[in-house]
């Protein structure tokens, strides 16, 4: 009975967003109040439909119930409750599920925080929303039912993949989706600003806290992904430039552009259809990189031949939302041409240069990701395109973007005086290059791009604390005004220069983990010790041991330094039954200064087994920067301007210009 109220309740949203995507698009056309209205009340029952059908088939999962077909395909009644529950989501269709519901969940939130919007863009916002929502679960209903009934029913479920029965992937998907679906706020945003054929500061401030929360969401998210992979893979890597990985890096890059793009629609009213352009590419990539990652389209082209209906209604459904708002925004873009005039060496300009840059490298990853599935699929020609080509075009569209990060905040709007803004960083590069002489000095051997690393790390870490104190005047007046200006200034200002160290700890964490790793790979035999990075590490044997829904074998390593006591590090291969497969534990010291990391493998048959030992210098670094930069959005959506939005009377007290009409209907 579950599993048909879940039905029921999932057809039901469909047919409440079938209304929310057509009455109040109407009636914000014909002005009428009701139909509106209607709108509001629309996103609740869809959110309190979908809220239903996930808790339908939670219940299916947590109780075991293996009548439901997606149920025994990815659960079993040995597994642990947190995996239970995050196998909801731990599949295509329960993902898929999970999506519909944040999107709902998105869809509320406009309405109950959006009372300053105007009626008619509120209207328009919420029915694109709904639109959206017709979309994905008229996908779920038709190509993808996490409800379908099996019979007979089987004794067990053949179980979750064991790579995804771990708590960073059980996290790491919502807070993706979140970033996912906040983006098609911001969509929504920008197709009703081009309907009503009007972009002023206004609409700026209301896109921005949405983006804000977006990118924020996307942040950890791709975070806890690079984390999982880190420890749960046993490879020794954060990060490899896999499909699935750049599916959720590039939404994250052009997030990062539009969310800079629209404060200068907001201060300089500019920039106006590259924003919306922005705004509508972003979330275009959240859904290329959903619905690829989801079809299987990224691990084999061959996936839309196995399954032709969900193929196609893929490529009819990005058609239709990529293809239909790039038309609209050829056709309405023209009538909102921005005012705002500045010279090269601006804000503006560093923001702009920005934009170029981060778009430039969304677009290199893309080609890099796509390419290789075009010509596999057209021609049947495999080739892969792996960190070597990313790391060589990535890297340069880097560097210069983290020396114009120091150099942006300095700027005043309109124009800039190039001269007087390098007196003012003169300090932050001399200490940057002195960062660089204390590393040449210590360790004169560093490859040239990792010392290239460690100055953009200095050059933006003091760059950001230099430009913090420059706003507050520290130590050019007595502290208590200091202390007076740091109260006063803005949440997001702080928010900004938060962000700003986060990625500089984030470089910090890459390049030192990268240029100074130590390691040993080999066979050692109980009692052999060897030395990386400076500790000892003493292999004191397996034993077998059985998990909760596994077997295992779990080696033993005494880590040591300088004679201390060390600690024990318990590295493990297991083996599951359902679904049978083996997997590698990592055992990993995680400190401030490095990482102690170590993995055994399978035993030669002579007592000794295959060792993998590595030493990596501030990589928990690139985590911690994570979560700043991700405190740092945090801190800047707390700031009442955004959290309010633009009162109802700033759009009609927005300057027009003769280039901007609305459009009626």
């Amino acid at each position: 009975m579950i599993a048909e109220i879940g039905q029921f309740v999932v057809i039901l949203a469909l047919i409440t967003a079938i209304f929310q995507g057509t009455v109040p698009m109407l009636g914000a056309g014909q002005g009428s109040q009701p139909m509106m209205g209607f709108a509001s009340n629309a996103a609740l029952v869809q959110f309190v439909a979908l809220t239903i059908a996930f808790i339908c088939l939670t219940v299916g999962y947590v109780t075991s119930d293996f009548s439901i077909l997606n149920v025994a395909s990815n659960s079993h009644s040995l597994k642990p409750m947190l995996y239970k529950v995050s196998g909801v989501w731990g599949n295509h269709e329960g993902s898929l599920l999970l999506w519909a519901w944040i999107l709902a969940l998105f869809g509320l939130a406009v309405a109950l925080f959006g009372r300053n919007l105007p009626d008619t863009l509120k209207a328009r916002v919420l029915a694109v929303q709904g639109l959206i929502g017709v979309g994905f679960l008229m996908f779920i209903l038709f190509t993808s039912n996490p409800f379908e009934r099996l019979d007979p029913v089987p004794l067990d479920g053949n179980g979750l993949n064991p790579l995804l029965q771990d708590p960073g992937l059980a996290f790491h998907p919502p807070f993706l989706y979140l970033g996912y679906v906040g983006l098609s706020v911001t969509f929504s945003f920008a197709i009703a600003a081009l309907i009503e054929g009007r972009v002023d500061p206004a609409w700026a401030r209301w896109v921005r806290p949405w983006t804000l929360a977006a990118w924020g969401f996307l942040t950890i998210g791709i975070a806890l992904g690079s984390w999982w992979a880190y420890y749960e893979l046993g490879w020794g890597g954060w990060w490899f430039w896999d499909p699935v990985e750049n599916a959720s890096f590039m939404p994250w890059l052009a997030a990062t552009a539009l969310l800079h793009s629209a404060i200068v629609v907001e201060k300089r009213d500019a920039l106006k259809n590259w924003t919306i352009l922005l705004a509508i590419i972003a979330f275009s990539l959240s859904l290329l990189g959903t619905f690829l990652v989801r079809s299987g389209v990224l691990n084999s082209v061959h996936a839309f031949a196995t399954d032709p209906a969900r193929g196609v209604f893929i490529l009819i459904f990005l058609i239709v939302v990529i293809g239909g708002s790039l038309l609209l925004y050829g056709i309405r873009a023209p009538m909102m041409k921005g005012g705002g005039l500045f010279a090269p060496i601006s804000r503006e300009g560093a923001l702009v240069l920005n934009n170029l840059l981060l778009s430039t490298a969304t677009a290199t990853i893309l080609l890099g990701t796509l390419y290789p599935i075009f010509l596999d699929a057209f021609t049947g020609a495999k080739v892969s395109v792996g960190p070597p080509f990313f790391e060589a075009t990535f890297l340069p569209l880097a560097i210069p973007l983290i020396i114009v990060m120091a150099f942006g905040p300095f700027m005043p709007w309109k124009r800039a005086d190039l001269a007087g803004i390098l007196a003012r960083l003169k300090f932050a590069l001399f200490l940057a290059l002195l960062f660089v002489g204390i590393i040449m000095w210590w360790h004169f051997e560093t490859p040239v791009m990792a010392l290239v690393g460690m100055g953009l790390f200095g050059w933006l870490l003091f760059g950001s604390f230099f430009e913090w104190a420059d706003r507050i005047k520290l130590f050019r007046g007595p502290l208590s005004k200091s202390w007076k200006r740091m109260i006063q200034l803005p949440r997001s200002a702080h928010g900004m220069t938060v962000a700003h160290i986060g990625v500089a700890l984030v470089i910090l964490g890459i390049t030192a983990s990268e240029a100074w790793q130590s390691e040993h790979l080999g066979v050692m035999t109980p009692g052999e010790t060897v030395t990386v990075g400076g500790y000892e590490f003493r292999f004191d044997g397996v034993e077998t041991l059985a998990g909760p829904n596994y077997e295992a074998d779990r080696g033993t390593f005494l880590a040591s330094r300088n004679g201390s006591s060390g600690v024990f590090l318990y590295p493990e291969q297991r083996r599951y039954t359902d679904p049978p497969m083996e997997t590698t534990e990592a055992a990993i010291r995680p400190m401030l200064s490095a990482d102690l990391y170590v993995v055994v493998g399978e035993g030669d048959g002579q007592g000794g087994y295959a060792v993998r030992i590595y030493h990596k210098p501030f990589v928990s670094w690139i985590w911690i920067g994570s979560l700043v930069m991700f405190m740092g959005g945090l801190l800047s959506l707390s700031d009442r301007r955004l959290r309010l939005g633009a009162p109802r009377g700033a759009r009609n007290q927005t300057p027009r210009t003769p280039e901007m009409s609305e459009a009626k209907g």
